[in-house]
């Protein structure tokens, strides 16, 4: 069988989180979302600035994350800034979890896209950057250009 190649198109970034953290390692997790949420998703209306990740009751779920309603929804809307569900295997979000307790890391959306017909979610396993380092990082990119 001929097998169907994935395209996978960014809807948005999260360019904060590069700026305010390091980014150890990155994660793929879907997300549950609701029809009219996806509709604006597609649209593009969507906001991952002051988004985090949390772990409650042993499941992984995204904080802050905007999605505003859909313009055709009426009664379908949802409210835009509500807790939603990341969809990952239990042994995934148990190993998160420890080092998130840990060792001081945090859990941040890096960017939303489709991957096929699909919304996924990549999630990145944060340490904080002081004021220096983020002097640092400028200075290094300032200098590349």
């Amino acid at each position: 069988m001929a097998e169907k190649k994935q395209s996978s198109r960014i809807i948005a970034q999260n360019r904060k989180a590069w700026h305010d953290y390091f980014v150890d390692e990155k994660y793929e997790a879907g997300i549950a979302l609701f029809g009219t949420e996806v509709k604006s998703i597609r649209n593009g209306s969507v906001n991952l600035k002051d988004s985090y990740c949390s772990l409650k009751n042993g499941e992984l779920f995204v904080i802050g994350m905007h999605v505003s309603p859909y313009e055709k929804g009426n009664i379908f809307n949802r409210e835009p800034l509500r807790d939603r569900k990341l969809l990952m295997h239990k042994r995934e979000i148990m190993k998160l979890g420890g080092l998130v307790t840990q060792k001081g890391y945090t859990l941040v959306p890096l960017s939303l896209y489709f991957s096929g017909k699909n919304v996924k979610v990549e999630i990145g396993l944060c340490r904080g950057k002081k004021l220096y380092d983020k002097r640092d990082a400028a200075a290094e990119k300032q200098a590349s250009r």
